[in-house]
């Protein structure tokens, strides 16, 4: 069952493989804010918007000590042509698994057409140079959200 992250609260240590197959560790941040954002699926409408949005406010991001990850089941390859295609210029992490979702309850029951199943909870994370969550958004609407990340930032 998807858990739920406290803010102030430490984020959950992980270690997932980026689109080349290196291995990505929350612990490598230390000292840099990470937004770390849950996606469904590469290369469909709402997380192409909400890849480009982060890929246009990246340079305000780095400015502010922040390192963007985007994480969502999709394999290494996908990864690649995700970002090839649209010049995303952060790691997008592979996890297959959905532990890493479930660990930042961005994994859980979805309807779509009235069926019911699992899946990626668009989710936003916010975590400060000490590893605390700083911000949670549980359920985000693309619309404005890297606007609302910058907002928290410092």
């Amino acid at each position: 069952m998807a858990q739920v992250i406290s803010e102030g609260g430490s984020a959950p240590a992980f270690s997932l493989k980026d689109q080349s197959g290196t291995t990505v560790k929350l612990s490598d941040f230390k000292g840099k804010y990470v937004v770390l954002y849950f996606y469904p699926k590469d290369d469909t409408s709402g997380c192409t918007k909400e890849a480009c949005a982060f890929r246009d406010e990246h340079t305000q991001l780095k400015k502010r000590g922040a390192v963007v990850l985007g994480v969502s089941p999709d394999d290494e390859k996908r990864h690649q042509k995700f970002i090839a295609k649209y010049e995303l210029p952060f790691q997008l992490l592979v996890d297959a698994d959905h532990q890493v979702a479930e660990k930042y309850g961005a994994w859980g029951e979805k309807s779509m057409y009235g069926r019911k199943y699992f899946g990626i909870i668009r989710s936003t994370f916010l975590i400060g140079p000490d590893g605390k969550v700083v911000k949670a958004w549980p359920k985000v609407k693309v619309e404005g959200h890297v606007d609302e990340v910058l907002a928290e930032m410092p």
